[in-house]
């Protein structure tokens, strides 16, 4: 039994010298990242220098209406002969914006209350766990359709609904890793020579979350911009800003004469979120 052991212990060893052998770019995981960066930074190179990389301006007529795609209109143009190439620019700001503004603000809360919760303990943790499954169990999007029908369609108030909604997951795996690495030997010599808790955090328990965190937050964005596609499907997002979404919401009654209005902001959102799972998926495994 013993000799079953170890000679499953040195097979390990072996299968992870091996995987740490090989070149950076023959990992699938670093594949997949790598795959998904490629895709995603065009995407956001676009958004971040809409105003320079789009070649008209979204609002305005520039050609007849119902054109399609040709080498002066890559996207064609839509029923006010608007360029539907520059609108897909200009909505991917809207959409990144949203999904990345949700991220941070996600990890602003959910980091902090994680970190309270396993670092703390006693009542506190259990007081933050049940204030999490609280938050958890809310349907996201129909409290975001309700604040949009009440307070109104901005982006600001939908990226604090779903800020304020999206921190339970993020929370409990900061606290697990918080959990785990307290009794870790490492962390008690640290204690032992005098590491205050906030040393700690910054050199031992976020190093050590940083990739399920960033998965998280992965995941958290697309979420975001899928929400936000939605919203302004349904006609609930703010009409003073071009997104994905609205883009598809106003191709509906052109649907059959206009295919290019709805394919193309449609390609858009499922290669972005393409994209971010790629990256997802290559955190998880590497």
């Amino acid at each position: 039994m013993q000799g079953d052991v170890a000679q499953t212990t040195a097979a390990q060893r072996e299968h992870r010298a091996a995987s740490l052998q090989q070149p950076v770019f023959g990992r699938p995981s670093h594949r997949r990242l790598i795959v998904g960066a490629i895709i995603l930074l065009p995407i956001c190179l676009a958004a971040l220098f809409a105003s320079e990389t789009a070649p008209y301006d979204p609002w305005l007529s520039v050609a007849k209406p119902f054109q399609a795609p040709n080498m002066a209109h890559p996207f064609g143009t839509d029923d006010l002969g608007r360029d539907l190439f520059s609108a897909v620019i200009a909505g991917a700001r809207t959409s990144l914006l949203v999904g990345l503004a949700v991220a941070l603000l996600t990890a602003s809360i959910g980091i902090v209350i994680g970190l309270a919760a396993g670092f703390v303990g006693g009542w506190l943790d259990d007081a933050l766990m049940r204030l999490a499954e609280i938050v958890q169990i809310l349907p996201r999007f129909f409290i975001a359709i309700l604040v949009a029908a009440m307070i109104g369609t901005s982006i600001v108030h939908l990226i604090w609904v779903l800020g304020l909604m999206s921190w339970p997951g993020l929370a409990r795996i900061v606290r697990a890793e918080s959990l785990s690495l307290r009794s870790r030997p490492f962390v008690q010599a640290a204690v032992a020579l005098g590491g205050s808790q906030r040393w700690i955090v910054w050199h031992h328990v976020l190093p050590h979350a940083s990739r399920s965190i960033m998965a998280v937050l992965s995941l958290v964005t697309c979420a975001a911009i899928l929400t936000e596609a939605g919203l302004a499907y349904l006609g609930l997002s703010d009409p003073n800003v071009i997104s994905w979404g609205r883009l598809i919401s106003n191709a509906q009654s052109f649907l059959y004469r206009a295919w290019w209005l709805s394919v193309f902001p449609g390609l858009a959102i499922v290669v972005t979120i393409i994209a971010i799972t790629l990256i997802i998926d290559g955190l998880r495994r590497d």
